[in-house]
C-alpha cells in the first residue's frame, strides 16, 4: 500500500510556530520539552517546522507541558478555513477558532513582546519601555 508524502498545510506551519513560541517564552529547550512529551528532540523540530503533523493526542500533550490550553496553538489563524475538494467530495468549511483577528493577544508579536518585556532585569526599564510606547502613542 503505497502512502502519499506528506505536505504541510498553513495550518500546520502556523502550529508549529506556535508551539515555537510558546517553548521559547518558558525558556525550554528542545531536548527539554522532548523529554516532558517521551519523545525526541529531533521529532520536536519537525513538530516545529512543520515537516511532522501533530496529531491530536500529542497537541494535548503539548498543551499540559507547554502549561497552555490546546486553543493557544490556533489563536490567529483566520475564522474559517476552506479546503479543496479531495476524491470528488465537496469542500469542507469549518471554523477552527472564535478568535478576532483583530485581536492583539492572538498575534505572535504581541506574545514576543509580552515575553521580552518581562525579562527585562529591573522594574525602572520596564518602567522607561511603558513610557515609551505611551509617548508613542500619544498617552503621554
Amino acid at each position: 500500500m503505497s502512502r502519499k508524502a506528506f505536505k504541510p498545510t498553513s495550518i500546520d506551519e502556523h502550529i508549529g510556530q506556535r508551539m515555537q513560541l510558546r517553548r521559547v517564552m518558558l525558556g525550554m529547550s528542545q531536548k527539554d520539552l522532548a523529554k516532558i512529551c517521551g519523545v525526541t528532540f529531533q521529532q520536536i523540530q519537525k513538530y516545529e517546522s512543520a515537516g511532522n503533523r501533530i496529531s491530536a493526542s500529542r497537541l494535548f500533550e503539548l498543551s499540559v507541558a507547554l502549561e497552555t490550553p490546546v486553543a493557544f496553538f490556533f489563536a490567529g489563524l483566520p475564522g474559517h478555513i476552506e479546503r479543496e475538494p479531495r476524491n470528488g467530495h465537496l469542500p469542507i468549511r469549518s471554523a477552527l477558532c472564535d478568535e478576532k483577528p483583530s485581536d492583539p493577544l492572538g498575534k505572535n508579536e504581541s506574545l514576543q513582546l509580552i515575553n521580552l518585556y518581562w525579562k527585562l532585569p529591573t522594574d525602572a526599564q520596564r518602567d522607561v519601555v511603558m513610557k515609551m510606547l505611551k509617548a508613542l502613542n500619544g498617552q503621554e
